[in-house]
């Protein structure tokens, strides 16, 4: 396709029922980010993962198996005429996750199996180093979608892990006086600094309590939290809310409806929200190469028919990050997921009310 036309052209020798081509944007599109409405900023880090890993493959997994969605959606049928477009992924910071990975084995080896001098005094550098360098990149998270903002886009986050949408965080708290985290997860995300590392993955709504301008997080989806996690819950309470996932399915046997559950959590929300969404709050079998897969959580149609009734509710999505999605080795099937999911967080970022 001639990248010379401008997009009102484009949609219309656009064929939306052909194969992609080989040089064609996500999802097949033939859009450039500058004329997309949509604009996904690609985060490939998992510096702090200590259990599975493969999320830093995750924006270009999902780029890859985004050829495979049909563009009819059924909820939003003209969403491919927006204009969905995959900022560059920065090979650079590939890298630089890749050498950092090895630096936090140290750190966790020291943890786990102890170590004389020598091996402290390296596992204490690596830590430095890994702080120091995880805060430039949120930095420049910051910054890039900062930037798209500025121009105007709906812009969503991919990830990487989940340590990766702070700077977006921050962001959305420079252009918003107060905003919700709608937060789909198995895990709370509440540690202080897990294994040393003050932007761990496991830190990022930690992390994220500082915003003033976070009037609220409604974390649902949950399986497991520990101790002091609680406690940074009882100590914030009036700003969390959790919604474990046990707790979803026992109302549900006892009568109450997904609908009402639903309703109930967006009630929880303000009026402007963010989508922070990690793919292990959805049940394993949809994703069994992520990083910390916990049994139970969301079938695929729970979570998008909640998004679904999120944007209709008449509150604002300001914004979304999709993250945690860890390719396989045998097959593409979690990259499969992730680009379906993200897809529909595109749709309802499109269709919210601006």
């Amino acid at each position: 396709m001639n990248k010379t036309m401008n997009k009102a052209n484009k949609i219309k020798q656009f064929d939306p029922n052909s194969p992609g081509s080989a040089d064609a944007g996500i999802y097949g599109l033939p859009f450039t980010t500058e004329e997309a409405d949509i604009v996904l900023v690609p985060v490939p880090w998992e510096v702090t993962t200590s259990y599975g890993g493969g999320t830093s493959h995750g924006p270009q997994a999902i780029f890859d198996a985004s050829f495979q969605v049909d563009l009819f959606h059924r909820e939003f049928p003209d969403l491919w005429k927006r204009g969905i477009a995959m900022d560059t992924i920065p090979e650079a910071l590939i890298e630089q996750s890749k050498a950092l990975k090895k630096e936090a084995a140290h750190v966790i080896d020291l943890l786990t199996k102890g170590g004389d001098a020598k091996k402290k005094a390296k596992a204490k550098k690596a830590l430095a180093l890994i702080n120091r360098e995880c805060a430039v990149m949120n930095d420049w998270v910051e910054q890039r979608t900062a930037y798209w903002l500025d121009q105007g886009k709906l812009v969503g986050l991919v990830g990487g892990d989940h340590s990766t949408p702070l700077g977006f965080f921050r962001a959305q708290s420079a252009r918003h006086k107060e905003f919700g985290i709608l937060h789909i997860d198995a895990h709370l995300d509440l540690r202080m600094a897990y294994e040393g590392f003050t932007f761990s993955h496991a830190s990022i709504l930690y992390n994220a309590l500082p915003l003033k301008q976070l009037q609220r997080v409604v974390s649902i989806g949950i399986r497991d939290f520990c101790e002091q996690e609680n406690d940074v819950f009882l100590k914030h309470k009036d700003r969390i809310r959790i919604v474990r996932s046990a707790d979803i399915r026992r109302q549900q046997f006892d009568g109450i409806t997904w609908r009402e559950q639903c309703d109930a959590i967006i009630d929880a929300l303000p009026k402007n929200v963010h989508i922070s969404f990690d793919i292990d709050g959805l049940d394993p079998t949809l994703c069994p190469n992520t990083g910390t897969p916990v049994p139970g959580g969301f079938q695929f149609e729970e979570a998008t028919y909640l998004l679904s009734r999120l944007a209709a509710s008449g509150k604002r999505i300001i914004g979304f990050d999709l993250v945690e999605v860890s390719p396989g080795a045998q097959d593409e099937w979690d990259a499969n997921v992730g680009a379906r999911t993200l897809f529909h967080l595109c749709g309802v970022l499109a269709a919210s009310k601006r």
